[in-house]
């Protein structure tokens, strides 16, 4: 679509903001009693909670509506893609292992992705490679190939999650969408940072993680991997010297601030987007702010659920769009 076809469109999602929680309305959340009277209360805020017994429901469904909102506004969801390859890219996981040891899948399959996951399992069992999309039907090969031949599923894991990253770099660089080409960019660094982490923690080899890294623009994943597999001080004084600081620092805290600080980034990302008429960079910024948003209802959600504090849960808490 050209950009003066998302004027309409725009006007549309400028609307549908007003509605986002602000924080008064995630306050208003944290002093509920229950994930029951959370419920309500996002009810009255518009959610569909009619028909949702359980907050999985009601997220899942809060989702649904979103994407129902811009296949009403656009006549291509395919731009919006790349935000469903970690979907994609889970279920073939799933599928591969499911494959592997002959069992039926029964719950284990991601909603919203770009392939649906019955077919994606049913090319997988049968070895129907040529049926998958490019970006999934190599890696789906080898993927199963290693797990075949090794019974490795970290390994398999680790091949399947850097063509993920590798998918939505390629997404991104192919996109006219700037919005959606910084956070591809983003997205694969900061995925590359948390692997070296957690490489670094569980004592992988230079080799291994070497492997594991997607090549991206804004971080040298040769010098992370070897950061990461000389010690947790070499990681995050790499870190120190890169646009990442910021990463460091949260890592010093704790790996739950560390998830924090990623997710924050994406949302000062996406900020400006507010004040753009046109494009469809508005649109995608709306769709990664209500992501956000069901991120941050699932932890109050849960808190509930789990009997925690307000205050343990405001540590974990994103920023917002509004």
């Amino acid at each position: 679509m050209p950009e003066n076809s998302y004027a309409y469109a725009v006007a549309r999602i400028r609307a549908k903001e007003l509605a986002l929680l602000n924080a008064q309305s995630v306050e208003a959340l944290l002093a509920a009693k229950s994930a029951e009277d959370c419920m309500r209360l996002l009810e009255e805020k518009g959610w569909p909670a009619d028909n949702a017994k359980t907050p999985e429901q009601l997220l899942s469904a809060e989702r649904e509506r979103t994407w129902g909102l811009l296949a009403e506004l656009t006549d291509d969801l395919s731009v919006f893609d790349v935000f469903l390859y970690n979907n994609d890219f889970h279920n073939l996981k799933a599928a591969i292992k499911l494959a592997y040891t002959d069992q039926e899948p029964h719950g284990v399959f991601l909603a919203n992705a770009t392939v649906e996951p019955q077919m994606l399992f049913q090319a997988v069992k049968s070895r129907s490679y040529a049926d998958l999309p490019e970006r999934l039907r190599g890696i789906a090969e080898e993927a199963y190939l290693a797990l075949s031949h090794t019974g490795d599923s970290q390994l398999c894991d680790m091949m399947i999650d850097r063509a993920a990253l590798t998918a939505v770099l390629e997404a991104g660089r192919a996109s006219k969408s700037p919005l959606i080409k910084k956070y591809a960019e983003l997205t694969a660094a900061t995925s590359d940072i948390k692997v070296a982490v957690r490489c670094q923690k569980t004592g992988k080899s230079l080799e291994f993680i070497t492997r594991a890294l997607a090549p991206c623009e804004s971080i040298d994943v040769v010098s992370l991997a070897a950061a990461a597999a000389s010690s947790q001080e070499a990681l995050l004084g790499y870190l120190d010297s890169t646009a990442y600081a910021g990463a460091a620092q949260a890592l010093r805290a704790s790996m739950q601030q560390f998830e924090r600080w990623c997710d924050n980034v994406i949302i000062e990302l996406i900020r400006p987007q507010k004040y753009n008429p046109f494009s469809v960079d508005p649109l995608a910024a709306y769709l990664l702010a209500k992501e956000n948003e069901l991120k941050i209802v699932r932890i109050i959600l849960s808190a509930k659920v789990n009997g925690l504090s307000a205050e343990s849960v405001r540590e974990r808490l994103r920023e917002l769009y509004v």
